[in-house]
């Protein structure tokens, strides 16, 4: 069940740019989103990247240079700015949470690069 709501996803050429964001729209400051994922059609989803013990920002090689992380101060959004954008970057990208052991994903917005 989506918790997060993931936006800012749509159709773009190569080489052009995008930026998600992601929040929990019950404002449950408890739940901060951490991580972003992607999943292009009939693959597995593969990290994009994600903070780890709350501060260590980790990136996929495929988008080290090309995209960036970032939240607010509160931790309560996060961001993925996605710049040069490629085919291959084709994915429907989702955002998540973890609190209390638990996973908590958004529903996931459509990114298509192509010309």
């Amino acid at each position: 069940q989506a918790q997060l709501v993931a936006s800012g996803g749509g159709s773009v050429q190569p080489g052009g740019s995008l930026r998600l964001s992601c929040v929990d729209p019950r404002r449950d400051h408890r739940l901060k989103p951490i991580a972003w994922y992607r999943q292009a059609a009939g693959k597995e989803r593969e990290l994009v990247a994600s903070f780890s013990f709350g501060r260590d920002l980790n990136y996929a090689d495929f988008v080290k240079g090309r995209f960036t992380v970032s939240r607010d101060k509160a931790g309560n959004m996060l961001y993925l700015q996605m710049n040069d954008l490629k085919p291959e970057d084709t994915a429907v990208y989702f955002c998540k949470a973890v609190l209390g052991g638990y996973e908590y994903w958004g529903q996931g917005t459509q990114v298509t690069v192509s010309s």
